[in-house]
């Protein structure tokens, strides 16, 4: 301790202050207390000591860093309290608080750093990024960029489940030394270097503050891909592993946290996807397809709630006389935000989510009841059949058989004039149930057509045993003969493909030969519709004839086919 009078200088000092700062007694008297303690090193601790030398505040406590004479530092609690009135000084107060501090930052390591890998751990990890996204941190110097290489090890749960978590543990440090090396080395000659973490698990990142664009970040992920792509050899055990890496590098200027890493696991994902022991770039486009179909597959199911979806009918038209056979129902959904979609845009989440049950059983319902709304209203026209779309999970998640029946009966829809179409690739190789089911349909008089044949399995075989009456032709090998000559008449065209035209026939003549009719897809020009006729196609659909149209047009070719028969 030592006093202090109101100028600043001290009056006495005992010998333990005097040991604490390397001088005797003697020697601190007369001298300046500020520097001392180094009170004046910053502008708000040194008005707080100058209003406590003056009576005007009642204490200022601060730590401070002093240099000993003999070279070596340490940390000092320093307090100033003012002494009676009549003494008119205050007292100066050092404590030496070294091992505290010494013990508090070996605490904070251990609570920052992972016990596995000694790397920074997640929460120093977000303790850096979230300072590195401060606008102070990057305004002032530096490019304003941030990059970071988000890393998953490839199989690594089989390493833990196989060998167990002791030899994981070893092979995690092993990657922590190869990731910190490729750091060290993608930091040389440069401000930084990148910022290795275990993110927990198998989990690591890259962050890179200051980085100089998406090339950068595409050499660091290279790096890290080729350094782990050397086996590691674990006191005699040689295991091989890949990694996926997310990579996103973009302005910190209007960048969070918590934006940063939704991209970067997002981008991870993707490189788990296509393939995996890769990186995969950020790509904002492709983030924002994957937002919208989050924001669709969460509204779908009360999109069917709330009334949404319509149907639009495009005609089978028979070859020979062009007569209107039957339609195709076909979903549209009339989202809010999104517009009128199709359904490649949102069948695929119903099928994942399941609500293409009961998407299914209004479609079915719908296009029933429009049939039969049809056949009430044009009685002196060939009644049409209307074919539905079936997904498999609504075999598999559902009464389909008995869902039909239902439908059926209460909308006076005769069996016959119901078409139930199924991919290919979901009706061959079917067995159990959804045979059963198939078969229970036929039985009960519904057609069952098979959807893009020529596609998938083509179990040729399979397919004269299935309950099937109908075979649609992908449209791809429509689309190969699409132009009956040349410009100049003289001969096939360049761009037609013979080929196809053998193959749909060969189709056409096996399925007849099966007791089977063929509809043609993707029908769009007179001299698409001429060749599959004369090769024997039994039904065309396509835009030659007509686009998806409402009810209410079908409704109009009815009742001009009608005044034609008359």
């Amino acid at each position: 301790m030592a006093v202090v009078d109101r100028e600043g200088l001290v009056v006495t000092a005992n010998d333990t202050l005097a040991a604490l700062l390397g001088a005797g007694p003697e020697g601190l008297t007369g001298r300046i207390a500020a520097d001392l303690v180094d009170l004046a090193s910053d502008a708000r601790t040194w008005h707080a000591y100058r209003e406590v030398l003056r009576g005007r505040q009642a204490r200022l406590r601060c730590t401070r860093r002093l240099k000993h004479p003999d070279g070596h530092s340490l940390w000092a609690q320093v307090t100033v309290s003012p002494l009676p009135e009549e003494e008119r000084a205050v007292l100066l107060s050092v404590s030496d608080i070294s091992a505290r501090r010494e013990l508090q930052a070996r605490l904070r390591h251990l609570q920052m750093h992972d016990p596995v890998t000694r790397l920074p751990n997640r929460t120093l990890f977000f303790e850096r990024l979230s300072a590195a996204l401060e606008a102070e941190a990057y305004e002032e110097s530096g490019t304003g960029r941030i990059g970071l290489c988000y890393l998953d090890l490839d199989g690594f749960k089989a390493v833990n489940d196989t060998l167990g978590h002791r030899v994981g543990d070893r092979l995690l440090a092993a990657v922590a030394e190869r990731l910190t090396r490729c750091a060290n080395e993608a930091g040389y000659a440069r401000a930084a270097t990148p910022l290795v973490a275990r993110l927990g698990g198998d989990e690591f990142a890259l962050l890179v503050e200051d980085s100089t664009g998406t090339e950068q970040l595409a050499d660091l992920a290279d790096s890290v891909l080729k350094s782990l792509q050397v086996p590691f050899d674990l006191s005699g055990q040689r295991l091989s592993v890949s990694a996926s890496i997310g990579v996103v590098e973009r302005h910190a200027a209007g960048t969070t946290a918590t934006g940063l890493m939704q991209a970067a696991d997002t981008t991870l994902y993707w490189a788990k996807a296509d393939g995996k022991s890769r990186w995969t770039l950020f790509d904002p486009e492709r983030n924002a397809h994957r937002m919208t179909r989050q924001a669709l597959s969460s509204t779908l199911r009360p999109a069917i709630e709330k009334g949404e979806f319509a149907l639009e009918y495009q005609p089978l038209v028979c070859m020979e006389d062009g007569g209107v056979r039957g339609v195709e129902a076909l979903v549209r959904w009339n989202h809010p935000q999104f517009g009128t979609l199709t359904p490649n845009r949102f069948i695929g989440l119903a099928e994942e989510d399941g609500s293409i049950v009961q998407l299914g059983r209004w479609v079915l319902a719908t296009a029933c009841r429009q049939a039969r709304r049809w056949q009430l209203d044009h009685p002196d026209a060939e009644p049409i059949f209307v074919s539905v779309n079936v997904a498999v999970r609504q075999v598999w998640d559902s009464d389909l058989v008995a869902d039909v029946a239902a439908t059926l009966a209460e909308t006076g829809l005769a069996p016959h004039l119901l078409q139930l179409e199924l991919t290919e690739s979901a009706v061959m190789g079917s067995a159990g149930r959804p045979l059963q089911a198939l078969q229970a349909l036929s039985d009960m008089g519904v057609r069952i057509a098979i959807d893009d044949f020529g596609t998938g399995y083509s179990n040729l075989a399979y397919l004269s045993r299935l309950p099937v009456s109908v075979l649609k032709l992908d449209g791809s090998f429509v689309r190969g003969f699409q132009y009956e000559t040349g410009e100049n008449g003289a001969g096939p065209d360049a761009r037609s493909n013979p080929a196809d035209e053998v193959i749909v026939e060969a189709m056409i003549q096996l399925a007849h030969r099966l007791g089977l009719t063929v509809t043609a897809e993707c029908v769009e020009t007179a001299g698409q519709a001429s060749r599959l006729r004369r090769i024997g196609c039994d039904t065309g659909q396509g835009w030659l004839y007509s686009r998806p149209v409402a009810p209410d047009r079908i409704s109009a070719l009815l009742t001009a086919a009608a005044c034609s028969q008359a």
